[in-house]
């Protein structure tokens, strides 16, 4: 039987924390037996907001690296980077000739990052036309792949809905050949910010409230250590958002065996808040060493992780460029 195709995608905004790995890299890693896997690192996507030329180049590579060293193997998935398969551009455009204007202007995260840069700017910002048309872009790194199914979140829903309305209106303008792709939901760790449980864990709520998934081990014994539990003290059977994100971590972590155990202590009123803590920094650190290992075995031989950047990207050109001339000749374009 022919697995289905997963396409997943990832901006290389920086360094990924642990809230990143478990809502949704450890699952890319996961699945990679089950489907067709293709995953990316979207380097055109981070040009919507303003940025730096050699920042942005570096965290491509680093991420590229990143992926790797948590575990996407490219003997059984794709892994590409997007400025590196120009068909992806290339079909953005012939997919913005079937995307009206009305559906561009009512996505929420165009209005929502507008939003940003005036408040950032202290007056209203410039907005870029890139900005305003990315979801176009995204739906051809959905489509180019004929991808079947694509991990989302549910604040992701409507981008999925777009290439959805797209691939419909492509089939129904030039003929039935791209399969309409659906969301693959699954179970996923939501952790909260160390230092706020209310908040969902953020690099830009600063430093304190996230852990790096490559931190040093003594640094993420110091940020669990300092975690917030209790404000005023273990009442009533309820868990506090604070003890409730630390037993989240130890479970995510998978270990089970330690988790079992101090819910027994919660429950039954003798959990040493210390006892937690230290448990959740040890699964953490046990967890994340083979990954910064591993990170730090490729980053010493940065020539090496260009030739298979490259050589990667490739394999993806392979999958685009004979779709792109098919798209070509429905469409009434010289191949």
């Amino acid at each position: 039987m022919t697995k289905k195709r997963v396409l997943s995608c990832i901006q290389p905004t920086g360094e990924i924390h642990i809230g990143n790995y478990f809502g949704a890299i450890k699952n890319w890693v996961d699945i990679q037996d089950k489907y067709d896997c293709v995953y990316g690192v979207v380097d055109l996507h981070a040009m919507t907001m303003p940025y730096d030329p050699k920042t942005l180049q570096d965290n491509t590579t680093q991420m590229f690296v990143d992926l790797l060293a948590c575990g996407i193997d490219p003997a059984r998935s794709v892994l590409f980077v997007q400025s590196l398969v120009p068909q992806h551009t290339e079909l953005t455009w012939i997919f913005s000739c079937v995307t009206s204007y009305g559906e561009l202007s009512r996505m929420t995260q165009f209005k929502d990052k507008s939003d940003q840069l005036d408040e950032t700017a202290g007056k209203k910002g410039f907005i870029s036309a890139g900005l305003f048309t990315y979801p176009v872009l995204m739906a051809a790194d959905i489509l180019i792949y004929k991808a079947h199914y694509v991990p989302v979140g549910k604040d992701q829903e409507q981008h999925l809905e777009m290439s959805r309305n797209i691939a419909v209106r492509f089939n129904k303008q030039f003929g039935e050949y791209f399969p309409e792709p659906a969301p693959l939901y699954t179970e996923v760790p939501r952790l909260m910010s160390l230092a706020d449980p209310t908040k969902k864990m953020s690099k830009s709520l600063g430093d304190k409230h996230y852990i790096g998934l490559f931190e040093s081990e003594d640094s993420i014994r110091k940020k669990v250590k300092t975690a917030v539990t209790d404000a005023g003290g273990q009442s009533g059977g309820a868990m506090s958002p604070g003890v409730a994100n630390l037993f989240t971590i130890i479970k995510a972590c998978g270990n089970l065996q330690a988790w079992e155990e101090l819910n027994r202590q919660f429950l039954n009123g003798t959990l040493k808040y210390s006892d937690l803590k230290n448990i959740t920094a040890d699964s953490l650190v046990d967890t994340l060493r083979p990954f910064r290992e591993k990170r730090t075995e490729m980053n010493s031989d940065r020539t090496r992780v260009k030739k298979l950047m490259y050589e990667l990207s490739a394999v993806a050109r392979d999958y685009t460029v004979k779709v792109l001339d098919d798209v070509k000749e429905l469409a009434g374009l010289i191949k």
